[in-house]
């Protein structure tokens, strides 16, 4: 297994962003709602329209751990959600694949879509984290406080979150830089 980092240069974020928005709608949701809820891709698949449709929060049974979560949708995602799901069934995936009838894309299609848009912007080590790495990273940077997101990760320890965020490496790396014989 690859170890993929978050997106730490937000303005890459925006260029990603905007590279999914041109090349598909869908692909720019799936994205957004990944670095705005740090939902595991596992659990971004499953995402029905009545899950987002009407309700400031997210509300689901992480597959991975069979715990009950609850996420509050942030107001850029919740613009984004409401235009893209206009005129779709409650029952729709949100993340439709076009072959079958209402089936979610699948992993191995989103880590495509994701490595694909990457490659295009010169973003190298990303895959399908990425997007729940980027959301701790930037939630990291802005509040400091490794409790809350070792709670919204399920973590055991701080260390583990902050290595899965990258910001140990990111440590690593300035201690590194600053070697001096």
């Amino acid at each position: 297994m690859k170890f993929v980092q978050p997106v730490r240069d937000k303005e890459k974020i925006h260029d990603l962003t905007e590279y999914l928005e041109e090349k598909n709608e869908r692909d720019k949701i799936m994205w957004l709602t990944g670095i705005y809820t740090g939902l595991r891709i596992s659990d971004i698949l499953t995402l029905r329209v009545k899950h987002v449709r009407g309700t400031q929060y997210i509300s689901l049974k992480e597959q991975k751990t069979d715990k009950t979560k609850r996420i509050l949708i942030h107001p850029k995602l919740r613009r984004a959600l409401d235009k893209y799901i206009e005129g779709k069934k409650d029952n729709d995936y949100l993340f439709k694949s076009r072959e079958g009838r209402n089936k979610p894309i699948t992993r191995v299609r989103a880590y495509e879509i994701l490595k694909e848009a990457a490659g295009e912007l010169g973003i190298k080590e990303v895959g399908t984290h990425t997007m729940r790495k980027t959301f701790g990273y930037h939630i990291y940077q802005k509040e400091k406080d490794v409790a809350m997101l070792q709670d919204i990760f399920g973590h055991s320890s701080p260390y583990i979150t902050l290595k899965y965020i990258g910001v140990n490496q990111d440590a690593i790396d300035k201690t590194m830089k600053n070697i001096d014989y």
